[in-house]
């Protein structure tokens, strides 16, 4: 095998193994490295060349939530009006925020907290880019931000995993609802 090819394959198994890490976390987070690398199809020293720890493996799960969950503002708005935009990206907040939990439940608190401060920016500069697409459209109002924003959706971290689908998108929908604009007349 050549150089490329191992590089593909070797791309491919971490991305296996990040995908295993996130489904397991989504289930629990009692999260065992011989399961991940048996689900990703790898072994323990693939896993280990990849990940050297829990808490390596875990902060990728994480930054790779978070990484897609701040591209796809964008895409969303090439794709839909804003306000619908705006609802596609606040159901992937609700799985982002599920896996979130997961993952800082299984870390030490050190980790997390760097993890978490490394990813407030990005993923507030996603939210206002949305905001922002629906105040010019004239479909979101004017006086709400996305940091405000941020803290209302923040209170989901207080969920317990048993209420979590009963209840985490029937908040986000109230949080939708209170930012579309009302028409005056009403």
């Amino acid at each position: 095998m050549n150089a490329p090819a191992r590089r593909m394959d070797a791309a491919r198994n971490r991305t296996r193994i990040v995908e295993a890490a996130r489904a397991a976390v989504a289930e629990s987070s009692d999260v065992r490295l011989n399961e991940i690398a048996k689900r990703a199809g790898v072994g323990q020293g693939t896993l280990y060349r990849n990940f050297p720890n829990r808490e390596a493996l875990l902060a990728e799960v994480y930054r790779r939530d978070v990484e897609e969950l701040v591209t796809a503002a964008s895409a969303l708005l090439v794709e839909h009006e804003p306000v619908e935009a705006l609802r596609h990206w606040l159901d992937r907040v609700i799985d982002y925020a599920e896996i979130k939990c997961g993952v800082l439940a299984a870390l030490e608190p050190v980790a997390w907290q760097d993890l978490v401060a490394h990813s407030e920016n990005p993923i507030e500069g996603a939210l206002a880019q949305l905001l922002d697409a629906g105040k010019a459209a004239g479909s979101l109002r004017t006086d709400v931000d996305a940091h405000g924003v941020l803290m209302l959706i923040a209170y989901l971290g207080r969920l317990e995993r048993s209420e979590w689908e009963s209840t985490a998108r029937p908040l986000m929908s109230v949080i939708l609802d209170g930012l579309r604009r009302q028409d005056p007349d009403r």
